[in-house]
């Protein structure tokens, strides 16, 4: 990123900071509040406009249904003026846009037509689904963040692994990540405890405060989810998340943190052998003038398999946990239960990616020794472009790059594509993301 765009970058971002809403406004809403009773099992049609105030609950037994093409806004504010619209445990959304219609998520002011610039974040809450799959803590559920802990519709966790949450397809949700204080953020999209029996798939998340995408245990899967300019991680992942995941794209800019954050829980807990997440056909671009954020770290037990993905101008490369106790994530890197196989990275600034290891015990980061980074296969650098996120040089599609030996997929879930990275012929952000409106 040049100088004067992050200048300008930063100065638009500023400017939002201090004035929230816009001047666009909508005659005829139906306004959206919740006191207790949830939203009901209801409708929401695209000929109308809805304005969600405050926490919204699709409580336990409802379903939420939304048309294609219908946008919902949430007012803005912070604190206990915080909007949210969360499925609680034992609810259904069912949100089946599509890539003509897709269903949208943003602030109240928002015309769609640039009143509110693609950089503005943290004015409104975002998206939270909870369901009764299991999560890595000693009680078997939690409470989940950025909900008030008096409110007992924000529990998540249980023992059903094929739990079903509903529908979310074609779904943009923008601008959110409002704090509801002591540093308690809302992600863009939330999932706490969510079965594999839920459908998650073509979802954006562009321009959070917080993480675009945190998933805390459960076993859903996920397809084509595209992250874009959040303050925090592009993917965090917690409490022994172990669902499949195919064709991520996360785009960092410079106050981001990492790409993919991956934690198993506070402590080791029994586990199912081997219960960690497989992600394929993953493609993170990192910021060129953040280079000491590193493209994945892995802490607090934490593992996962991430094989035929591509890593761009993501700095210091992996980083991982080692604290000499029993089951920590070095020991796990060393046995085979946290693998990362037959993916590219390249990075102007490294002419090899390495692995760092933080020993908490010295407080030290260290990088590690040749034999651990031969057990990485396939380095290498892209031979076509480098691929970019920043500006006129905005590609997301590599060329001219011959795929070789690529990492068998481990489960008839996935599509079985002869391409690494989250793009091989088809462009699939194009025509429903706000990320591709120039």
């Amino acid at each position: 990123m040049n100088k004067e765009y992050a200048i300008a970058l930063f100065l638009i971002t500023m400017l939002m900071g201090s004035c929230r809403e816009s001047n666009f406004y909508i005659d005829e809403i139906d306004v959206v509040t919740d006191l207790g009773g949830g939203t009901g099992s209801v409708t929401w049609t695209s000929d109308k406009s809805y304005l969600i105030s405050g926490f919204v609950f699709v409580n336990d037994g409802q379903t939420l249904t939304i048309e294609p093409g219908t946008v919902i806004r949430a007012k803005t504010g912070q604190g206990s003026l915080s909007s949210a619209l969360i499925v609680a445990r034992g609810g259904r959304i069912i949100a089946e846009g599509n890539n003509t219609e897709p269903i949208i998520f943003t602030a109240e002011g928002d015309d769609l037509k640039g009143s509110v610039p693609k950089e503005a974040r943290g004015l409104w809450g975002g998206l939270i689904i909870l369901g009764n799959a299991p999560v890595n803590t000693e009680s078997g559920e939690a409470m989940i963040e950025g909900i008030p802990v008096s409110e007992p519709r924000g529990v998540f966790g249980g023992i059903d692994e094929d739990d079903n949450s509903g529908i979310l397809r074609y779904v943009s949700i923008r601008h959110g990540g409002t704090n509801i204080g002591e540093g308690n953020e809302i992600n863009g999209l939330t999932l706490g405890g969510v079965g594999r029996q839920t459908i998650i798939d073509h979802i954006e998340v562009i321009s959070n405060e917080d993480d675009g995408l945190e998933i805390f245990g459960g076993t859903v899967n996920l397809r084509n989810i595209v992250i874009s300019n959040c303050d925090d991680d592009a993917f965090d992942i917690d409490l022994g998340y172990r669902g499949k995941c195919q064709f991520l794209l996360g785009l960092n800019n410079e106050n981001s943190d990492r790409g993919i954050e991956c934690s198993g829980g506070l402590q080791l807990l029994q586990i199912l052998p081997d219960a960690f997440p497989s992600l394929y056909n993953v493609t993170l671009i990192g910021d060129q003038e953040n280079l000491l954020i590193p493209a994945i770290d892995f802490t607090s037990y934490g593992a996962a398999h991430i094989k035929n993905s591509i890593f761009v101008h993501t700095g210091s490369g992996i980083a991982i946990l080692h604290s000499e106790s029993t089951g920590d994530v070095y020991s796990m890197f060393r046995n085979g239960s946290l693998t990362i196989e037959n993916c590219i990275f390249f990075d102007e600034s490294h002419s090899t990616i390495k692995i760092f290891c933080y020993n908490e015990l010295n407080d030290h980061f260290y990088a590690e020794n040749a034999e651990l980074q031969d057990s990485i296969q396939s380095w290498g650098n892209l031979t076509g472009n480098p691929l970019n996120a920043q500006g006129t040089a905005f590609q997301l599609m590599p060329d001219n790059t011959v795929f070789e030996n690529m990492a068998p997929y481990n489960s008839n879930w996935f599509e079985k594509v002869t391409y690494k990275g989250a793009f091989g012929s088809e462009n699939w952000i194009e025509g429903w993301t706000l990320l591709c409106v120039n």
